[in-house]
Protein backbone atom coordinates (compact mmCIF):
# COMPACT_ATOMS: atom_id res chain seq x y z
CA UNK A 1 0.00 0.00 0.00
CA UNK A 2 1.41 3.45 -0.88
CA UNK A 3 2.64 5.45 2.11
CA UNK A 4 1.09 8.78 3.00
CA UNK A 5 3.77 11.50 2.68
CA UNK A 6 4.42 13.58 5.80
CA UNK A 7 1.85 16.40 5.73
CA UNK A 8 0.95 19.02 8.31
CA UNK A 9 -2.58 20.46 8.37
CA UNK A 10 -3.45 23.50 10.51
CA UNK A 11 -7.10 23.28 11.56
CA UNK A 12 -6.93 26.73 13.12
CA UNK A 13 -5.86 28.40 9.86
CA UNK A 14 -8.27 30.36 7.70
CA UNK A 15 -7.18 28.37 4.66
CA UNK A 16 -9.48 25.39 3.95
CA UNK A 17 -8.09 21.94 4.73
CA UNK A 18 -8.48 20.82 1.10
CA UNK A 19 -6.34 23.77 -0.06
CA UNK A 20 -3.70 22.99 2.57
CA UNK A 21 -3.72 19.35 1.50
CA UNK A 22 -3.20 20.26 -2.18
CA UNK A 23 -0.25 22.50 -1.25
CA UNK A 24 1.24 19.81 0.98
CA UNK A 25 1.00 17.15 -1.73
CA UNK A 26 2.58 19.52 -4.27
CA UNK A 27 5.51 20.24 -1.91
CA UNK A 28 5.99 16.55 -1.17
CA UNK A 29 6.09 15.75 -4.90
CA UNK A 30 8.58 18.58 -5.49
CA UNK A 31 10.91 17.03 -2.91
CA UNK A 32 10.75 13.63 -4.64
CA UNK A 33 8.29 11.77 -2.42
CA UNK A 34 6.14 10.74 -4.18
CA UNK A 35 8.02 10.72 -7.50
CA UNK A 36 6.55 10.57 -11.01
CA UNK A 37 5.03 7.13 -11.58
CA UNK A 38 4.29 6.54 -7.89
CA UNK A 39 0.75 5.63 -6.85
CA UNK A 40 -0.87 7.86 -4.24
CA UNK A 41 -2.83 6.46 -1.29
CA UNK A 42 -6.57 6.08 -1.80
CA UNK A 43 -8.75 8.95 -0.63
CA UNK A 44 -10.06 6.66 2.11
CA UNK A 45 -6.54 5.86 3.40
CA UNK A 46 -5.38 9.48 3.10
CA UNK A 47 -8.43 10.70 5.04
CA UNK A 48 -7.91 8.06 7.74
CA UNK A 49 -4.21 8.83 8.31
CA UNK A 50 -4.68 12.63 8.30
CA UNK A 51 -7.86 12.57 10.35
CA UNK A 52 -9.95 14.48 7.81
CA UNK A 53 -13.13 13.62 5.97
CA UNK A 54 -12.96 11.67 2.76
CA UNK A 55 -14.63 14.64 1.07
CA UNK A 56 -11.54 16.79 1.87
CA UNK A 57 -9.18 14.15 0.45
CA UNK A 58 -11.30 13.73 -2.70
CA UNK A 59 -11.42 17.51 -3.23
CA UNK A 60 -7.63 17.71 -3.00
CA UNK A 61 -7.20 14.93 -5.56
CA UNK A 62 -9.72 16.59 -7.87
CA UNK A 63 -7.67 19.80 -7.76
CA UNK A 64 -4.41 17.97 -8.53
CA UNK A 65 -6.15 16.11 -11.38
CA UNK A 66 -7.35 19.40 -12.81
CA UNK A 67 -3.85 20.90 -12.59
CA UNK A 68 -2.35 17.86 -14.34
CA UNK A 69 0.04 16.71 -11.60
CA UNK A 70 -1.77 13.40 -11.14
CA UNK A 71 -3.98 11.13 -13.22
CA UNK A 72 -6.62 8.57 -12.30
CA UNK A 73 -6.43 5.07 -13.73
CA UNK A 74 -9.70 3.17 -13.55
CA UNK A 75 -9.50 0.21 -11.21
CA UNK A 76 -5.87 0.93 -10.32
CA UNK A 77 -5.60 4.25 -8.47
CA UNK A 78 -4.23 7.78 -8.69
CA UNK A 79 -0.66 8.27 -9.93
CA UNK A 80 1.81 11.17 -10.01
CA UNK A 81 2.59 12.05 -13.63
CA UNK A 82 4.63 15.24 -13.19
CA UNK A 83 6.45 17.07 -10.42
CA UNK A 84 5.82 20.75 -9.69
CA UNK A 85 8.84 23.01 -9.33
CA UNK A 86 9.40 24.16 -5.72
CA UNK A 87 7.88 27.54 -4.85
CA UNK A 88 10.13 30.40 -5.88
CA UNK A 89 12.32 28.24 -8.14
CA UNK A 90 12.06 28.06 -11.90
CA UNK A 91 11.63 24.65 -13.47
CA UNK A 92 14.77 23.30 -15.13
CA UNK A 93 14.80 24.27 -18.83
CA UNK A 94 14.11 21.33 -21.06
CA UNK A 95 17.37 21.92 -22.98
CA UNK A 96 19.50 21.34 -19.87
CA UNK A 97 20.18 17.64 -19.34
CA UNK A 98 19.58 16.31 -15.84
CA UNK A 99 22.55 15.63 -13.59
CA UNK A 100 23.86 12.09 -13.94
CA UNK A 101 22.65 9.69 -11.29
CA UNK A 102 26.10 8.11 -11.02
CA UNK A 103 29.64 9.51 -11.34
CA UNK A 104 31.14 9.58 -14.82
CA UNK A 105 33.18 6.52 -15.76
CA UNK A 106 36.92 6.62 -15.20
CA UNK A 107 39.41 6.80 -18.05
CA UNK A 108 39.41 3.79 -20.34
CA UNK A 109 42.58 1.82 -21.01
CA UNK A 110 45.35 0.26 -18.95
CA UNK A 111 46.11 2.52 -16.03
CA UNK A 112 49.81 3.39 -15.81
CA UNK A 113 49.35 6.35 -13.48
CA UNK A 114 51.11 6.66 -10.15
CA UNK A 115 49.26 6.39 -6.86
CA UNK A 116 47.09 3.32 -7.39
CA UNK A 117 47.52 0.24 -5.17
CA UNK A 118 48.38 -3.22 -6.47
CA UNK A 119 45.17 -4.91 -5.37
CA UNK A 120 45.98 -8.03 -7.38
CA UNK A 121 48.41 -9.22 -4.70
CA UNK A 122 45.93 -8.68 -1.87
CA UNK A 123 44.95 -12.11 -0.52
CA UNK A 124 41.17 -12.14 -0.88
CA UNK A 125 40.77 -14.71 1.88
CA UNK A 126 42.76 -12.49 4.26
CA UNK A 127 40.71 -9.51 3.13
CA UNK A 128 37.45 -11.32 3.93
CA UNK A 129 38.79 -12.53 7.28
CA UNK A 130 39.67 -8.99 8.30
CA UNK A 131 36.24 -7.66 7.39
CA UNK A 132 34.54 -10.48 9.30
CA UNK A 133 36.71 -9.79 12.34
CA UNK A 134 35.87 -6.08 12.08
CA UNK A 135 32.18 -6.96 11.93
CA UNK A 136 32.46 -9.06 15.08
CA UNK A 137 33.34 -5.92 17.04
CA UNK A 138 30.37 -4.39 18.89
CA UNK A 139 28.91 -1.15 17.50
CA UNK A 140 30.37 2.07 18.85
CA UNK A 141 28.44 3.76 21.61
CA UNK A 142 30.48 6.95 21.71
CA UNK A 143 32.55 8.48 18.91
CA UNK A 144 36.27 8.84 19.57
CA UNK A 145 37.89 11.60 17.52
CA UNK A 146 41.29 9.94 17.95
CA UNK A 147 40.34 6.68 16.21
CA UNK A 148 40.02 3.16 17.57
CA UNK A 149 42.54 2.04 20.17
CA UNK A 150 43.34 -1.15 18.24
CA UNK A 151 44.04 0.79 15.04
CA UNK A 152 46.30 3.30 16.76
CA UNK A 153 48.21 0.51 18.48
CA UNK A 154 48.59 -1.35 15.17
CA UNK A 155 49.90 1.79 13.48
CA UNK A 156 52.39 2.41 16.28
CA UNK A 157 53.76 -1.14 15.89
CA UNK A 158 53.80 -0.78 12.10
CA UNK A 159 55.72 2.50 12.23
CA UNK A 160 58.34 1.08 14.57
CA UNK A 161 58.76 -2.14 12.56
CA UNK A 162 58.69 -0.73 9.04
CA UNK A 163 59.68 2.93 9.43
CA UNK A 164 61.79 3.05 12.59
CA UNK A 165 59.55 5.59 14.31
CA UNK A 166 59.17 5.01 18.07
CA UNK A 167 55.59 5.97 18.91
CA UNK A 168 52.86 4.76 21.23
CA UNK A 169 49.17 4.42 20.48
CA UNK A 170 48.63 7.68 22.35
CA UNK A 171 50.91 9.47 19.86
CA UNK A 172 48.80 8.35 16.87
CA UNK A 173 45.61 9.86 15.49
CA UNK A 174 43.57 8.09 12.84
CA UNK A 175 43.03 10.00 9.60
CA UNK A 176 41.28 9.40 6.30
CA UNK A 177 44.51 9.78 4.33
CA UNK A 178 47.46 12.09 3.83
CA UNK A 179 45.58 14.75 1.83
CA UNK A 180 42.79 14.87 4.39
CA UNK A 181 45.38 15.14 7.16
CA UNK A 182 47.08 18.03 5.36
CA UNK A 183 43.70 19.77 5.21
CA UNK A 184 43.12 19.19 8.92
CA UNK A 185 46.49 20.59 9.95
CA UNK A 186 46.12 23.50 7.52
CA UNK A 187 42.84 24.42 9.20
CA UNK A 188 44.80 25.03 12.41
CA UNK A 189 47.03 27.62 10.72
CA UNK A 190 46.16 31.33 10.63
CA UNK A 191 43.92 32.39 7.71
CA UNK A 192 46.03 33.19 4.66
CA UNK A 193 49.07 31.37 6.05
CA UNK A 194 51.82 30.73 3.50
CA UNK A 195 52.82 27.07 3.19
CA UNK A 196 55.84 25.88 1.21
CA UNK A 197 55.16 22.96 -1.15
CA UNK A 198 57.30 20.95 -3.54
CA UNK A 199 57.07 21.93 -7.20
CA UNK A 200 56.47 19.57 -8.90
CA UNK A 201 54.67 17.80 -6.08
CA UNK A 202 51.42 16.24 -4.98
CA UNK A 203 48.59 18.34 -6.40
CA UNK A 204 45.98 17.12 -3.91
CA UNK A 205 47.99 18.52 -1.01
CA UNK A 206 48.02 21.86 -2.80
CA UNK A 207 44.25 21.64 -3.24
CA UNK A 208 43.79 20.78 0.45
CA UNK A 209 45.84 23.80 1.48
CA UNK A 210 43.90 26.15 -0.77
CA UNK A 211 40.58 24.78 0.47
CA UNK A 212 41.71 25.54 4.04
CA UNK A 213 42.47 29.16 3.11
CA UNK A 214 46.27 28.78 2.97
CA UNK A 215 48.54 30.07 0.23
CA UNK A 216 50.78 27.38 -1.32
CA UNK A 217 54.27 28.67 -2.10
CA UNK A 218 56.08 26.55 -4.71
CA UNK A 219 59.67 25.55 -3.91
CA UNK A 220 62.05 23.92 -6.36
CA UNK A 221 62.82 20.21 -6.24
CA UNK A 222 66.08 18.58 -7.34
CA UNK A 223 67.60 15.10 -7.09
CA UNK A 224 67.62 15.39 -3.30
CA UNK A 225 64.00 16.43 -3.00
CA UNK A 226 62.92 19.79 -1.64
CA UNK A 227 65.62 22.47 -1.93
CA UNK A 228 65.49 23.54 1.71
CA UNK A 229 67.54 26.70 1.31
CA UNK A 230 64.93 28.05 -1.13
CA UNK A 231 62.07 27.78 1.37
CA UNK A 232 60.94 31.38 2.06
CA UNK A 233 61.47 32.69 5.60
CA UNK A 234 57.83 33.64 6.22
CA UNK A 235 56.03 30.29 5.92
CA UNK A 236 53.86 28.72 8.60
CA UNK A 237 54.51 25.16 7.39
CA UNK A 238 56.35 23.06 4.82
CA UNK A 239 54.73 20.05 3.12
CA UNK A 240 57.23 17.58 1.68
CA UNK A 241 57.82 13.93 0.74
CA UNK A 242 61.38 13.35 1.98
CA UNK A 243 61.49 9.54 1.80
CA UNK A 244 60.44 9.37 -1.86
CA UNK A 245 59.74 12.74 -3.43
CA UNK A 246 56.57 12.74 -5.46
CA UNK A 247 56.83 12.68 -8.42
CA UNK A 248 60.56 12.90 -9.21
CA UNK A 249 61.50 10.11 -6.81
CA UNK A 250 64.46 11.66 -4.98
CA UNK A 251 65.41 10.86 -1.39
CA UNK A 252 66.25 13.81 0.85
CA UNK A 253 69.84 13.39 2.12
CA UNK A 254 70.66 13.53 5.82
CA UNK A 255 72.34 16.95 5.71
CA UNK A 256 69.33 18.51 4.01
CA UNK A 257 66.96 16.90 6.54
CA UNK A 258 68.98 18.37 9.37
CA UNK A 259 68.91 21.78 7.73
CA UNK A 260 65.11 21.62 7.34
CA UNK A 261 64.64 20.70 11.00
CA UNK A 262 67.01 23.43 12.16
CA UNK A 263 65.11 26.03 10.15
CA UNK A 264 61.76 24.78 11.42
CA UNK A 265 62.89 25.15 15.03
CA UNK A 266 64.54 28.51 14.50
CA UNK A 267 61.74 30.05 12.40
CA UNK A 268 58.77 28.43 14.12
CA UNK A 269 57.16 26.54 11.23
CA UNK A 270 55.80 22.99 11.10
CA UNK A 271 57.06 20.31 8.72
CA UNK A 272 54.35 18.02 7.32
CA UNK A 273 56.10 14.80 6.31
CA UNK A 274 53.98 12.92 3.75
CA UNK A 275 55.25 9.33 3.87
CA UNK A 276 52.80 8.07 1.27
CA UNK A 277 54.73 4.92 0.24
CA UNK A 278 57.57 4.66 2.74
CA UNK A 279 57.12 0.90 3.12
CA UNK A 280 58.12 0.33 -0.51
CA UNK A 281 61.91 0.32 -0.86
CA UNK A 282 63.84 -2.24 -2.90
CA UNK A 283 67.52 -1.42 -2.41
CA UNK A 284 68.48 -0.25 1.07
CA UNK A 285 66.64 0.75 4.21
CA UNK A 286 65.23 4.26 3.98
CA UNK A 287 66.66 7.08 6.04
CA UNK A 288 64.95 7.61 9.41
CA UNK A 289 61.74 9.57 9.30
CA UNK A 290 61.88 13.29 9.94
CA UNK A 291 59.42 12.67 12.78
CA UNK A 292 62.03 10.45 14.49
CA UNK A 293 64.62 13.17 14.04
CA UNK A 294 62.48 16.05 15.27
CA UNK A 295 59.16 15.01 16.86
CA UNK A 296 58.76 18.54 18.24
CA UNK A 297 58.29 20.21 14.82
CA UNK A 298 57.37 17.38 12.42
CA UNK A 299 53.85 16.11 11.69
CA UNK A 300 54.16 12.62 10.19
CA UNK A 301 51.41 11.55 7.77
CA UNK A 302 50.80 8.02 6.49
CA UNK A 303 48.18 6.12 4.52
CA UNK A 304 47.05 2.62 3.56
CA UNK A 305 45.67 3.69 0.18
CA UNK A 306 48.92 2.92 -1.68
CA UNK A 307 49.86 -0.28 0.14
CA UNK A 308 46.49 -1.94 0.81
CA UNK A 309 43.44 -0.21 -0.68
CA UNK A 310 41.69 3.17 -0.58
CA UNK A 311 38.58 1.16 0.35
CA UNK A 312 39.76 1.35 3.95
CA UNK A 313 39.92 5.15 4.02
CA UNK A 314 42.51 4.73 6.75
CA UNK A 315 45.60 6.82 7.42
CA UNK A 316 47.35 8.29 10.43
CA UNK A 317 48.94 11.36 11.95
CA UNK A 318 51.80 11.44 14.45
CA UNK A 319 52.18 15.01 15.62
CA UNK A 320 53.67 17.09 18.44
CA UNK A 321 51.35 17.04 21.48
CA UNK A 322 50.07 20.60 20.98
CA UNK A 323 49.14 19.89 17.36
CA UNK A 324 47.58 16.56 18.24
CA UNK A 325 45.45 18.11 20.97
CA UNK A 326 44.36 20.91 18.66
CA UNK A 327 43.30 18.37 16.03
CA UNK A 328 41.28 16.40 18.58
CA UNK A 329 39.65 19.60 19.87
CA UNK A 330 38.69 20.68 16.37
CA UNK A 331 37.25 17.27 15.53
CA UNK A 332 35.25 17.32 18.76
CA UNK A 333 33.93 20.82 18.12
CA UNK A 334 32.92 20.08 14.53
CA UNK A 335 31.78 16.47 14.94
CA UNK A 336 34.18 15.30 12.23
CA UNK A 337 36.20 12.11 12.58
CA UNK A 338 37.65 9.44 10.29
CA UNK A 339 35.41 6.42 9.61
CA UNK A 340 36.16 3.55 11.93
CA UNK A 341 35.26 0.54 9.76
CA UNK A 342 38.51 0.71 7.79
CA UNK A 343 40.46 1.19 11.00
CA UNK A 344 38.99 -2.02 12.39
CA UNK A 345 39.82 -3.93 9.21
CA UNK A 346 43.45 -2.80 9.23
CA UNK A 347 43.78 -3.60 12.94
CA UNK A 348 42.44 -7.09 12.25
CA UNK A 349 44.92 -7.58 9.38
CA UNK A 350 47.76 -6.49 11.64
CA UNK A 351 46.68 -8.70 14.54
CA UNK A 352 46.50 -11.82 12.35
CA UNK A 353 49.84 -11.17 10.67
CA UNK A 354 48.11 -10.79 7.30
CA UNK A 355 49.29 -7.18 6.96
CA UNK A 356 52.97 -8.08 7.27
CA UNK A 357 52.56 -10.99 4.86
CA UNK A 358 50.78 -8.69 2.42
CA UNK A 359 53.56 -6.10 2.54
CA UNK A 360 56.19 -8.77 1.83
CA UNK A 361 54.24 -10.03 -1.19
CA UNK A 362 53.66 -6.48 -2.35
CA UNK A 363 57.35 -5.55 -2.25
CA UNK A 364 58.32 -8.67 -4.18
CA UNK A 365 55.69 -8.07 -6.86
CA UNK A 366 56.34 -4.36 -7.28
CA UNK A 367 60.11 -4.85 -7.37
CA UNK A 368 59.72 -7.35 -10.22
CA UNK A 369 57.35 -5.04 -12.08
CA UNK A 370 59.76 -2.15 -11.62
CA UNK A 371 62.50 -4.07 -13.41
CA UNK A 372 60.17 -4.60 -16.38
CA UNK A 373 59.36 -0.89 -16.53
CA UNK A 374 63.01 0.17 -16.28
CA UNK A 375 63.97 -2.26 -19.03
CA UNK A 376 61.19 -0.94 -21.29
CA UNK A 377 62.17 2.69 -20.79
CA UNK A 378 65.88 2.07 -21.33
CA UNK A 379 65.30 -0.07 -24.41
CA UNK A 380 63.40 2.87 -25.91
CA UNK A 381 66.43 5.13 -25.41
CA UNK A 382 65.31 7.02 -22.30
CA UNK A 383 66.66 7.29 -18.75
CA UNK A 384 64.13 6.46 -16.01
CA UNK A 385 64.33 8.87 -13.09
CA UNK A 386 63.66 7.91 -9.47
CA UNK A 387 65.06 5.98 -6.52
CA UNK A 388 64.56 2.24 -6.09
CA UNK A 389 61.35 2.82 -4.19
CA UNK A 390 57.62 3.22 -4.59
CA UNK A 391 55.63 2.28 -7.65
CA UNK A 392 56.45 4.90 -10.28
CA UNK A 393 59.30 6.44 -12.24
CA UNK A 394 59.55 9.57 -14.34
CA UNK A 395 60.56 9.67 -18.00
CA UNK A 396 61.87 13.17 -18.67
CA UNK A 397 60.93 14.83 -21.96
CA UNK A 398 62.48 17.85 -23.70
CA UNK A 399 59.42 20.16 -23.63
CA UNK A 400 55.91 20.53 -22.27
CA UNK A 401 54.63 20.22 -25.84
CA UNK A 402 56.35 16.81 -26.11
CA UNK A 403 54.55 15.78 -22.93
CA UNK A 404 51.14 16.85 -24.23
CA UNK A 405 51.68 15.16 -27.57
CA UNK A 406 52.87 11.91 -26.02
CA UNK A 407 49.96 11.81 -23.58
CA UNK A 408 47.56 12.16 -26.51
CA UNK A 409 49.24 9.34 -28.37
CA UNK A 410 49.19 7.19 -25.23
CA UNK A 411 45.44 7.63 -24.89
CA UNK A 412 44.91 6.53 -28.48
CA UNK A 413 47.11 3.49 -27.79
CA UNK A 414 44.91 2.44 -24.87
CA UNK A 415 47.17 3.69 -22.07
CA UNK A 416 46.17 5.98 -19.22
CA UNK A 417 49.19 8.09 -18.28
CA UNK A 418 49.86 11.34 -16.44
CA UNK A 419 52.51 13.98 -16.98
CA UNK A 420 54.57 16.26 -14.79
CA UNK A 421 52.30 19.18 -15.70
CA UNK A 422 49.66 17.52 -13.53
CA UNK A 423 52.07 17.71 -10.58
CA UNK A 424 52.93 21.39 -10.95
CA UNK A 425 51.59 23.99 -8.55
CA UNK A 426 50.74 26.03 -11.61
CA UNK A 427 49.78 23.58 -14.39
CA UNK A 428 50.14 26.35 -16.98
CA UNK A 429 53.82 26.74 -16.09
CA UNK A 430 55.20 23.32 -15.10
CA UNK A 431 58.84 23.38 -13.95
CA UNK A 432 59.64 20.16 -15.83
CA UNK A 433 58.26 17.97 -18.62
CA UNK A 434 57.87 14.22 -18.59
CA UNK A 435 55.69 11.18 -18.00
CA UNK A 436 54.96 9.75 -14.56
CA UNK A 437 54.77 6.00 -15.16
CA UNK A 438 53.22 3.75 -12.53
CA UNK A 439 53.02 -0.03 -12.53
CA UNK A 440 50.89 -1.03 -9.55
CA UNK A 441 47.37 -0.76 -11.00
CA UNK A 442 47.45 -3.16 -13.99
CA UNK A 443 47.04 -6.87 -13.57
CA UNK A 444 50.04 -9.09 -14.22
CA UNK A 445 48.40 -10.09 -17.50
CA UNK A 446 47.81 -6.50 -18.61
CA UNK A 447 51.20 -5.06 -17.71
CA UNK A 448 53.38 -6.69 -20.43
CA UNK A 449 51.00 -5.57 -23.19
CA UNK A 450 50.85 -2.06 -21.74
CA UNK A 451 54.64 -1.84 -21.48
CA UNK A 452 55.03 -3.01 -25.08
CA UNK A 453 52.76 -0.15 -26.16
CA UNK A 454 54.66 2.29 -23.93
CA UNK A 455 57.96 1.17 -25.42
CA UNK A 456 56.70 1.85 -28.94
CA UNK A 457 55.58 5.34 -27.93
CA UNK A 458 58.87 6.22 -26.27
CA UNK A 459 60.96 4.76 -29.09
CA UNK A 460 59.58 7.41 -31.41
CA UNK A 461 60.16 10.26 -28.94
CA UNK A 462 63.50 12.07 -28.56
CA UNK A 463 64.82 11.78 -25.02
CA UNK A 464 65.50 14.74 -22.77
CA UNK A 465 69.15 15.83 -22.69
CA UNK A 466 70.46 14.85 -19.24
CA UNK A 467 73.33 17.30 -19.61
CA UNK A 468 71.04 20.20 -20.40
CA UNK A 469 69.60 22.84 -18.11
CA UNK A 470 67.83 21.93 -14.90
CA UNK A 471 68.29 18.84 -12.81
CA UNK A 472 68.34 16.23 -15.57
CA UNK A 473 71.97 15.19 -15.10
CA UNK A 474 71.74 14.86 -11.33
CA UNK A 475 68.45 12.97 -11.49
CA UNK A 476 69.77 10.61 -14.14
CA UNK A 477 72.92 9.96 -12.12
CA UNK A 478 70.86 9.31 -9.02
CA UNK A 479 68.63 6.88 -10.94
CA UNK A 480 71.66 5.02 -12.30
CA UNK A 481 73.16 4.72 -8.81
CA UNK A 482 69.88 3.37 -7.43
CA UNK A 483 69.66 0.87 -10.28
CA UNK A 484 73.20 -0.43 -9.61
CA UNK A 485 72.49 -0.72 -5.88
CA UNK A 486 69.22 -2.55 -6.50
CA UNK A 487 70.89 -4.93 -8.95
CA UNK A 488 73.68 -5.70 -6.44
CA UNK A 489 71.11 -6.29 -3.72
CA UNK A 490 69.13 -8.64 -5.99
CA UNK A 491 72.28 -10.64 -6.86
CA UNK A 492 73.22 -10.92 -3.18
CA UNK A 493 69.73 -12.11 -2.30
CA UNK A 494 69.77 -14.67 -5.12
CA UNK A 495 73.20 -15.97 -4.06
CA UNK A 496 72.12 -16.44 -0.45
CA UNK A 497 68.88 -18.23 -1.32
Amino acid sequence: MPEVPPLVLDRAAAEPLAVQLVAGLRDAAASGAPAPGDRLPSTRELARVLGVSRTVAAAAYDQLLAEGWVEGRRGVGTFVVDVPAPVGRARRPAAVPPAPSSPPPGPSGTDLRAGAPCTEVLDRAAWRRAWRAAGDEPPDGEPDPRGTTAFRAAVATHLLRHRGLPASADDVLAATGTSAAVAEVAALLPPGARVAVEDPGYRRSVGALRAAGCVPVPVRVDAGGLVVDEVPPDVAAVVCTPAHQFPLGGRMPAARRTRLVERARAEGFLVLEDDYDGELRYDVAPLPLLAALAPDVVVHLGTTSKTVSPTLGAGWVVAPPAVREALVARRTATGTRPPRAGQRVLAAMAASGDLSRHLRRLRRELAARRELVLATVRAAGHVPVGDAAGAHVVVRLPTAEDERRLLGRAGRAGLVLAGLAGCAVDAARPPAAGLVVGWAAPSSAELPRALAALGRLLAGQPAADPSGPGEGAALAARAATSARTAASSSRATAASS
